[in-house]
């Protein structure tokens, strides 16, 4: 397996498939999961060509489980330590969840900076910011983030269950259509995690304000976001986030969950592919 150890001594796990000389493509997951979660993905666009790389965040899946770091900056100087590693250069850097967070940073203080990326695509994301404030009454109580943290320190076998059983792929919807593959894989994944990560990323993901990392953005960023996405709601974030990019396009998915990517490959994986080539 792949490793590369940051800075500060955490090893990242990464997977990195296709031609060494191709477009690369990054791709950065959510909170709790791994690069695992991007398996459609990277399949999908391997097969077109394309060089397509993923890694675990800190304390997520195969990468080290360290105490301390788990915070939009960390995340972000990790990414930047894969994409250095492997020299990446006119990278497509896809996030989805905390991982559009992770791209937004990324982005905005390192990919531009080195010049090592052409274009940025913000999937059911976090940013601008999650929780409800004076300034932002779109986003979620601190309450709502609380009950992430009191599920995960009490039972996270169970929480983890329940919310990809239910609000995640919006299979708790009347008629849904419920895969016992993806509530299987997507525990599976959560439980391969820290708990120490876990709990503090419920702060990262919700509590970091990235206004001024989405203004600083100048490479064209699609936002694409579901609108029955029950865990980032749309007004609070895609809404928000096309409004400050400086080149950013939305797309928005009648009906479509949080967890659209896995639900709707298809449909995402076509939409992708058609901004990565245009």
């Amino acid at each position: 397996m792949a490793y590369v150890t940051t800075r500060d001594g955490v090893e990242i796990f990464y997977k990195d498939w296709g031609p060494k000389d191709a477009q690369p493509i990054m791709f950065h997951h959510g909170w709790p999961l791994s690069s695992d979660d991007w398996d459609t993905q990277m399949l999908f666009f391997v097969q077109k060509g394309f060089r397509v790389v993923a890694h675990d965040r800190r304390g997520h899946g195969r990468s080290t489980q360290g105490s301390e770091g788990h915070d939009m900056d960390h995340y972000a100087t990790d990414a930047f330590a894969v994409a250095e590693h492997l020299d990446l250069r006119n990278s497509v850097h896809i996030g989805h969840s905390t991982g559009g967070g992770e791209v937004a940073r990324y982005v905005a203080r390192h990919g531009q900076p080195a010049g090592r990326v052409a274009k940025a695509v913000l999937v059911s994301a976090v940013p601008p910011l999650m929780l409800k404030t004076g300034n932002n009454p779109e986003g979620l109580p601190i309450e709502v983030f609380d009950g992430f943290r009191k599920g995960v320190a009490e039972n996270r076998a169970q929480m983890f269950l329940d919310v990809a059983s239910g609000p995640f792929y919006g299979f708790n919807r009347a008629g849904a259509e419920v895969s016992q593959g993806l509530i299987q894989n997507w525990w599976r994944q959560g439980m391969m995690g820290s708990a120490k990560a876990h709990y503090d990323g419920i702060k990262a993901f919700s509590e970091t304000d990235q206004t001024e990392d989405l203004k600083a953005i100048t490479v064209p960023t699609l936002v694409l976001h579901g609108d029955d996405d029950q865990i980032v709601p749309i007004a609070a974030s895609a809404e928000q986030s096309v409004r400050l990019l400086q080149n950013g396009t939305l797309k928005v998915y009648p009906g479509y969950s949080h967890g659209m990517l896995s639900t709707h490959a298809e449909v995402i994986n076509a939409d992708l592919l058609a901004f990565v080539r245009g």
